[in-house]
């Protein structure tokens, strides 16, 4: 089977969190799945503009990149945060390679809105360097960065950058590790599933709002496009991958039409 994980938020920020999941999603390609890892990295971005005294500023949850803003991404996301996470995978034994979009053209964006420079919405993934490197015993390491067939560089969020993937891909299951223990409804409490609809009522309710309201798209869109499950699970639960591989309900899975039956 083929999984996408996708890493982001502070499980990115403690070498000791990215060795250990590091170490159960080498696990998990151990069993005999492909595994393909995509990560962001927003906190260190602006960590990192901050530190030069540039300001970052959003747009509906997007950082607008400026030229500036673009040297950044490639020096934080496809350069530290990359090589440090590829780092943990070898630690763990894995056969780690540090990509971004841009390599073989791996994902291909345009241009979303003038407005916010050059942050891209991606509209091909050409998947065919994954299928070489895990066929071949390596872990691609993808970071949140695309190009076009001029060699321009966007900036992509990072859940849309994995729904690429997952959906070039063709996986069977994409899984966002998250700072969140799952996806909340309107009474707080978590909920074990979910299908578009009922993410798309939460997002009009205002009970899912700012990155979840983005994840929340992301994953609908994931689904329309054949992955065949979601999972939205807390990262920083030890051993998450391997209990809800072996059925425990943790977080929250879509699909495209509710389980029936007992």
């Amino acid at each position: 089977m083929k999984f996408l994980v996708k890493l982001g938020g502070t499980l990115l920020d403690a070498p000791e969190s990215r060795d250990r999941l590091a170490r159960e999603i080498h696990a998990l390609a151990k069993q005999g799945h492909a595994v393909t890892v995509v990560h962001g990295g927003g906190k260190q971005m602006t960590r990192y503009l901050a530190e030069r005294k540039v300001e970052s500023r959003f747009v509906n949850g997007l950082r607008v990149t400026t030229p500036e803003v673009v040297d950044a991404i490639l020096k934080v996301f496809a350069g530290t945060v990359n090589h440090e996470l590829v780092g943990s995978f070898i630690r763990a034994g894995a056969k780690a390679v540090g990509l971004s979009g841009i390599d073989a053209c791996l994902v291909e964006a345009v241009l979303m809105d003038p407005a916010l420079g050059a942050v891209g919405k991606p509209v091909r993934a050409n998947t065919g360097i994954l299928d070489v490197l895990t066929s071949a015993g390596y872990m691609p390491v993808v970071a949140c960065v695309a190009g076009d067939a001029e060699g321009r560089v966007y900036n992509v969020n990072a859940d849309q950058m994995a729904v690429a993937c997952a959906s070039g891909w063709h996986v069977s299951t994409l899984l966002f590790l998250t700072d969140v223990d799952g996806v909340r409804g309107a009474e707080g409490s978590i909920l074990p599933s979910l299908t578009p609809a009922q993410a798309a009522g939460l997002i009009q309710a205002g009970v899912a709002t700012g990155g979840m309201q983005a994840k929340l798209n992301a994953a609908s869109s994931a689904l329309n496009n054949g992955v065949e499950q979601i999972l939205i699970v807390p990262g920083a639960l030890p051993e998450v991958i391997q209990r809800i591989c072996a059925g425990e309900p943790i977080g929250t899975r879509m699909t495209q039409a509710e389980k029936t039956g007992a």
